[in-house]
């Protein structure tokens, strides 16, 4: 995944991968403040684990791999 610094806002810079995965998913670059709130309406994301654990993210994922 390369440096973790370039995925993250400043303000997240040197927090461990546990500490990352409980931040609220605006932590990650170009995720704004909106677009969580968007997140949380639609499929209850509130953290970067949520975003990383749905089922529809990983479903196409998974759909997007087998694909290639």
């Amino acid at each position: 995944m390369g440096d973790i610094a370039t995925k993250v806002d400043k303000a997240y810079e040197g927090m461990s991968m546990t500490e990352l995965a409980k931040a609220p998913v605006e932590a990650l670059q170009g995720v704004s403040e909106g677009d969580a709130k968007l997140l949380k309406e639609a499929f209850n994301i509130s953290t970067v684990s949520d975003l990383g654990t749905n089922k529809y993210f990983l479903w196409a994922q998974a759909i997007n791999t087998l694909a290639e």
